[in-house]
């Protein structure tokens, strides 16, 4: 079957991969110059698969309501005259219960697990490399909770880390996820992408959809020929599906990351590390430091706020004064994709020949190759392996 991918972010190359694998003729398009270049250029790095959590949670909506005032909270809600933000905003307190954290959570981390699982095994099949580093993910707890039962101690935490020695007398303990990892999922796509092409899948860039239409029952497009249609456009899904009457869940969730050169080996971590105070992920991509957080539902704005950029270097120097370097620091600001329960959308539509995958918020990397093979499955009419999530 021709099957035409829209969007060349980490979703719909991972997407064209496992595709292609089942033995599609398969061509991705997308508006920018090359893949990777939207969300998936300078994320958190981090492959969470184990402890996967929607960001709609109880204490959520009071802790935003205190943040609304703070430039710099972690979440931060701008109202807009927008009817789509009322009702993602309306359908993320209904996810705010704990049974619903709970469900939501548990079909997260099984998701991601097997998404983990099919990202090893195309790493050991293709020797992809991506400034991976697998000796799981560190969650840090700093301030006045005290500590809780399975935590590490901030000795043990040092002992996995020692870069974590610098704020050793402000830790209380810490989280530690020994089977997570972390890579760059730029370098990540952008390798997949070439290994796609080798095997026969062609790109197009440069190409803006301008829409697409429904004839018999089936949707075609004037600008590309095929017989099935993938939607991976992150955030903007559902502006090209809308028309056709069909209503996604997906709001654009702005994110920040900073990327500064390594200034001090023996202080940087190399370890994955969260900030669980600050809502921030901090990993180590070869030479550089890449620190990323913050939500932000403020529409489809990508400008870069100084402010919060400022305020994620502020806490990483104070936490690690000599690991980077941040006379050199680069700021990023980019549009997750996300669902008001953080589960993805994944799978068939009302269209025999149309197909999502998107919805996957501040879990895209952890997400990926998961999402793409689950896809493949049903384009392909074969029972999925994987717990889609049906966000």
């Amino acid at each position: 079957m021709k099957i035409a991918i829209l969007g060349a972010g980490l979703i719909g190359v991972t997407s064209a991969w496992y595709l292609r694998q089942a033995g599609h003729d398969v061509r991705v398009i997308d508006r920018r110059d090359g893949p990777g270049l939207e969300t998936s250029f300078a994320n958190g790095g981090q492959i969470s698969a184990d402890h996967a959590a929607p960001w709609a949670g109880p204490g959520v909506p009071l802790q935003a309501l205190k943040w609304m005032r703070r430039e710099d909270a972690p979440f931060l809600f701008r109202l807009r005259a927008d009817p789509a933000q009322w009702r993602w905003g309306f359908e993320f307190l209904r996810n705010c219960t704990a049974a619903r954290f709970r469900e939501n959570a548990a079909r997260l981390q099984r998701l991601g697990q097997y998404s983990r699982a099919k990202l090893r095994a195309l790493r050991q099949e293709t020797g992809l490399q991506y400034d991976q580093v697998t000796r799981g993910i560190l969650v840090l707890h700093t301030g006045d909770r005290p500590f809780q039962p399975g935590w590490k101690t901030p000795d043990e935490c040092v002992a996995l880390e020692p870069a974590v020695a610098s704020l050793k007398q402000r830790l209380v303990g810490g989280d530690y996820y020994p089977g997570d990892e972390s890579g760059d999922a730029y370098k990540f796509t952008a390798g997949l992408a070439k290994l796609c092409a080798a095997k026969g899948v062609e790109f197009k860039f440069g190409v803006a959809i301008e829409g697409l239409a429904v004839q018999n029952g089936k949707i075609t497009s004037p600008q590309i020929q095929a017989d099935a249609f993938v939607i991976a456009l992150g955030s903007y899904s559902p502006l090209l599906v809308r028309p056709l009457g069909i209503r996604l869940p997906v709001y654009p969730l702005k994110g920040y990351s900073v990327t500064m050169p390594v200034k001090n080996p023996a202080a940087a971590w190399t370890v994955s590390l969260s900030d669980e105070a600050h809502k921030l992920v901090l990993s180590r991509l070869g030479d550089r430091l890449r620190i990323a957080g913050t939500a932000e539902l403020n529409g489809y704005n990508t400008e870069i706020n100084q402010v919060r950029c400022e305020a994620i270097v502020k806490r990483v120097m104070d936490l690690f004064p000599d690991a980077g370097d941040p006379s050199k620091a680069t700021y990023w600001a980019g549009l997750r994709p996300a669902t008001p329960s953080n589960l993805p959308v994944i799978g068939a539509t009302k269209y025999a020949n149309l197909f999502i995958n998107t919805g996957h918020g501040t879990l895209g990397w952890t997400l990926a190759c998961g999402s793409g093979r689950i896809l493949a499955d049903v384009v392909s009419g074969r029972a999925p392996e994987g717990d889609s999530g049906g966000g």
